[in-house]
């Protein structure tokens, strides 16, 4: 009655899962049993990390993208010398010459120090128009104290980063100077221009290197402190922001001579090819755990092959092929692989979508934290898991071809010489 559930299969399946599901207390087939066992656990171990890992990866790098757009453009075009002296007109021609550009808005971009009392901080200052800032970012959407039409042309004011803000020690209504390289000369010498302007509002993006480095004038404004009639160039959203190299691209074959059209992916290339890297290396790495657990299924199976040589032989007596015997540790050797990957899944799944819960939970149990936002660009751990990290192939064609010697060598056993002493 216990072998019902088994019945309609064919032989070696039948004796390969007995085998596997074997429970007899031997000293012999215990000890098998447990190398089993940690054989199949190792291989879970690994596919589990594999996927929690690579969902992490994935979500670090899915979470800082989306806060770099939430304050980048997905693709701009500089003036590199010819100026652009009426971008309406310029964004229009763009706008024909690619469909996906859904949004324009013009920019004038430099570098500025900021001083409050006794601290200084160096910042990037963006020169936008409020009005139109919106459709190629989600800075509105960010602030926290104030508005982006409060940038109004003449007034001087700025907006700063929620942590630029706290290094400088200032609020909303506050003073703040702004000096940029752009000199003037005096009977001196030449002198950084300087100006004060009002503090109009705060925002927050959620990353740090944006929020305690980066501060938003009014286009209007940022032309008279820089000394220039123009923008420095026009901002774009696209429909997909992965199109965003094709069409910087496309762009860069089109327009004049003095225009250059970049993307977010070439801006930021550094740090995205350093994060892809690391990801390849990092599944290497625990792929190699996985590769232990496939030698330990070598070890047990050769091991079960070794204390089952009286049944090889009975079997090869009655008629069993070397082709049937090969397949009855095969079936052993893939079910433990199989049983090691699925409880991996599931085990990788389970806390991948819930690592930041967990995470949280031990960093407030503990007392520590392990994504310090001053140094990492999050705070938070995140998790993105896929499903060509979460379908490890490669882990269970490994555990089949871990069958493949024992089986053979099962499949070798003279059954005069196993019988010999029995």
């Amino acid at each position: 009655m216990k072998n019902k559930p088994l019945s309609g299969l064919p032989f070696e399946w039948m004796i390969g899962l007995r085998y596997t599901l074997s429970r007899r207390k031997g000293r012999s087939d215990g000890f098998v049993s447990f190398i089993s066992a940690m054989s199949m656990a190792s291989i879970a171990l690994g596919v589990m990390a594999l996927i929690i890992v690579l969902s992490v990866m994935n979500g670090f790098q899915k979470e800082v993208r989306d806060k770099m757009l939430s304050v980048l453009s997905h693709a701009e075009v500089l003036s590199i010398g010819a100026p652009i002296p009426d971008w309406q007109k310029t964004a229009a021609e763009l706008k024909k010459q690619q469909p996906e550009i859904i949004g324009a808005a013009p920019f004038l971009r430099g570098q500025g120090l900021l001083t409050s009392g006794t601290n200084v901080r160096g910042v990037q200052l963006n020169g936008i128009d409020p009005q139109t800032e919106s459709q190629v970012s989600d800075v509105a959407k960010n602030m926290k104290i104030g508005q982006l039409s409060d940038l109004k042309p003449g007034e001087f004011k700025i907006i700063l980063g929620t942590d630029l803000a706290r290094i400088l020690g200032v609020i909303p209504g506050e003073k703040v100077n702004v000096m940029v390289p752009q000199g003037q000369f005096t009977p001196a010498g030449t002198m950084p221009r300087m100006r004060q302007f009002t503090v109009a509002g705060v925002f927050n993006s959620g990353h740090y290197e944006f929020d305690s480095a980066m501060s938003f004038i009014n286009l209007t404004d940022a032309e008279k402190l820089m000394r220039t009639q123009t923008p420095g160039g026009i901002r774009l959203k696209l429909s997909n922001m992965q199109d965003a190299p094709r069409v910087a691209a496309e762009l860069n074959n089109q327009m004049p001579p003095g225009l250059l059209a970049t993307d977010w992916s070439r801006q930021n290339r550094t740090w995205f090819a350093a994060v892809q890297v690391e990801k390849r290396m990092m599944g290497i790495i625990l792929f190699l755990i996985v590769l232990v657990g496939a030698f330990g299924l070598v070890s047990s199976l050769v091991m079960t092959v070794n204390s089952k040589r009286s049944d090889i032989a009975i079997l090869r007596t009655q008629g069993a092929t070397r082709g049937s015997i090969m397949r009855i540790f095969m079936v052993q050797g893939a079910f433990i692989g199989t049983a090691g990957v699925l409880i991996g899944v599931g085990l990788g799944l389970l806390i991948a979508c819930n690592v930041g819960s967990i995470v949280g939970a031990i960093e407030q149990l503990f007392g520590v934290q392990f994504l310090p936002k001053e140094i990492y660009f999050i705070s938070a751990m995140p998790s993105d898991p896929r499903a060509s990290d979460v379908i490890p192939v490669f882990s269970f064609l490994l555990a089949l071809a871990a069958t493949v010697y024992p089986s053979w060598r099962a499949a070798n056993i003279q059954p005069a010489e196993a019988l010999r002493y029995e």
